[in-house]
């Protein structure tokens, strides 16, 4: 009779599936009495064995991050907060002009005058002073050493030469009628902007208006600053810098137009002044700008804004288009004094000694969690003894 097909083979005979001999059958050698179904409590710790098996896979998740922590948390604290300091622009100098040689012509009058009464000379020039007397009675050409003295207007002849042995002469030039001489001078180029009273010494000619000026025009070289101005209503930068060596300083900034909007470069005249959206149109109708140019309407569009400053300080600039001024359109040139520092950020000292002990936890937790977790694999559990097969 075949054997049933559940039924493996007997002892000795050869197990086809496997290749070897087989163990005795369960179900034939095994009293089916004796097999006891699992209680209710084995069911429940095997359901709890099961269950805890996502936790044991996301271990190693767990401690990876809490080691990660530890490390990124004094790397994170360590970064120094981002600056808001300003953009600024820095003024470099513009090519310097060439000394020359000067010969100008100043007749003697008997008006009395000088003629012509003032004179212009650039630094760093010769300068060769034709004078010729075209009257009849006698004068004189002096010519103060000092630069900025003015004679009183009110002075008496004797006033007049206690002036000159006072402050010195770069030239005396005495002559008759018809008569013609001549002073040659040099003005290096650090005499920029000084300027040289001349007067007749000659008793009451002084006081008659015969007087002048001799100016000396700097040749030094300016200097150059960019500006732009945005459809955002902003001028980039907003803060432009220059450094003189000395006053008055000529600057001369180009201004482009990033954007489509029509601007103004209108800069107040004088420092330390801070315009509102409320007063600039009364403030400029007292006080003429130093300079305002209107910035072309299209992209890339550009003007030149020239102006001289005659002293250090901090002046503001605008632009006067209704409503881009109460925007933000402002700024502020700083010539001869330093722009200010921003402030620092916050410290982060207390904060990060914290930062490094809580690491420090965090790196202990995870080291004990990863120790336990090795351990535990180490050294699993016995198996028990089924129950009910005594």
């Amino acid at each position: 009779m075949p054997a049933p097909p559940n039924i493996r083979p007997s002892a000795g005979e050869a197990d086809p599936a496997r290749g070897r001999e087989s163990a005795y059958s369960y179900t034939i050698h095994i009293n089916a009495t004796l097999v006891i179904a699992p209680s209710e409590a084995q069911r429940l710790s095997a359901g709890r064995s099961r269950a805890a098996r996502p936790v044991r896979r996301a271990l190693p998740w767990l401690i990876g991050a809490l080691l990660l922590a530890s490390i990124g948390l004094p790397t994170v604290a360590g970064v120094p907060l981002a600056s808001n300091a300003p953009e600024v622009g820095y003024a470099h100098p513009t090519a310097a002009s060439k000394s020359v040689t000067e010969n100008l012509t100043v007749n003697l009058t008997d008006r009395p005058s000088f003629s012509p009464q003032f004179l212009a000379v650039p630094a760093g020039s010769s300068l060769s002073l034709h004078l010729t007397n075209v009257g009849q009675f006698d004068h004189s050409f002096t010519l103060c050493k000092t630069s900025g003295a003015r004679i009183p207007a009110g002075a008496t002849p004797a006033d007049v030469y206690r002036f000159f042995a006072a402050n010195g002469s770069l030239a005396n030039v005495s002559l008759a009628g018809g008569g013609v001489g001549w002073a040659n001078l040099t003005f290096n180029v650090s005499q920029g902007f000084d300027s040289f009273e001349f007067a007749s010494v000659v008793p009451y000619q002084f006081q008659a208006e015969m007087w002048g000026l001799l100016n000396i025009t700097s040749t030094a070289a300016g200097l150059l600053l960019s500006e732009n101005t945005t459809n955002s209503l902003a001028f980039v930068p907003n803060v432009l810098s220059a450094s003189p060596t000395h006053f008055p300083v000529d600057l001369d900034v180009l201004v482009t137009n990033q954007g489509s909007f029509g601007h103004t470069f209108t800069m107040a005249p004088q420092s330390n002044v801070t315009l509102l959206s409320t007063n600039y149109t009364s403030y400029f109708a007292a006080h003429a700008p130093l300079v305002s140019q209107n910035v072309p309407a299209l992209p890339g569009g550009t003007v030149w804004a020239n102006f001289t400053v005659a002293a250090p300080g901090v002046y503001e600039y605008i632009c006067e288009v209704s409503g881009h001024f109460a925007n933000g359109m402002y700024g502020f040139l700083y010539v001869g004094v330093p722009v200010p520092l921003p402030p620092p950020p916050p410290s982060t000292a207390i904060v990060g000694g914290w930062v490094l002990v809580g690491s420090a936890i965090l790196l202990g937790v995870g080291v004990v969690v990863a120790a336990m977790t090795a351990l535990a694999g180490r050294f699993p559990r016995s198996a028990r003894p089924p129950e009910g097969h005594g």
